[in-house]
């Protein structure tokens, strides 16, 4: 067994699993899945501790690869069935792309820089995975053409209602992230209804909040 793949085992058996995590399809998925090739240069010897990857951005916004007990939570809470539509937004470089497609989803990713989006084509392509979709897009305008959605999943935090996000939702269709409009944040799910969109929070959680989808600046006199 390599180094990567003892220490996957050990991110599943240490970090995930001991939070009530029980589903074998993505307790399976994070065990085939090699985190280390979506980190940054440098940065293989943090791809499974239990923390958020910094992948770069612009300002205090970052593209992130959200830490492995808050990844497997959500999709846990997410419900994805095999077959599933599912978008993932702010994908950064498809690492938890690659891990709904390995639970059975058909998958859309969307990335808002066009070199982080063409490096997870390439990660993606490069494991097999070749069948999920990477789109550039901003984050709050997620890619309604290839939608609707049985399942969309925030890789990270927002602090609006990401209103058109929740439209590209089939009805019955679940938008599960961490929802920052207090502190602490939020994990999140909201299922869309025929009149509406119902939210139920999950647990008390900390993700970097998703460029495009931050509050704006309050004016100060």
């Amino acid at each position: 067994m390599s180094d990567f793949a003892r220490a996957r085992l050990n991110m599943v058996d240490g970090q995930i699993r001991p939070h009530s995590v029980t589903d074998w399809r993505i307790i399976d998925a994070m065990r085939l899945v090699p985190r280390e090739l979506f980190v940054g240069e440098g940065q293989e010897s943090l791809a499974y501790l239990d923390q958020d990857i910094d992948l770069g951005g612009k300002g205090d916004f970052r593209h992130v690869i959200l830490n492995p007990t808050v990844t497997a939570r959500m999709l846990q809470e997410a419900d994805i069935a095999q077959g599933d539509r599912v978008m993932v937004v702010g994908g950064a470089t498809g690492y938890l792309a690659a891990v709904v497609a390995k639970i059975g989803a058909s998958v859309v990713t969307t990335v808002d820089d066009p070199e982080i989006a063409a490096r997870a084509s390439q990660t993606l392509s490069a494991l097999g995975l070749g069948d999920i979709t990477v789109r550039v897009a901003p984050n709050p305008d997620g890619a309604p053409a290839d939608g609707p959605y049985d399942v969309i999943v925030l890789n990270g935090a927002t602090e609006i209602e990401p209103v058109k996000l929740y439209e590209q939702l089939k009805l019955g269709g679940r938008l599960v992230g961490a929802f920052a409009m207090t502190r602490p944040q939020k994990a999140t799910v909201v299922t869309r209804s025929p009149h509406d969109f119902g939210p139920r929070v999950l647990f008390d959680t900390s993700a970097p909040v998703l460029p495009g989808l931050h509050r704006a600046p309050a004016f100060v006199f």
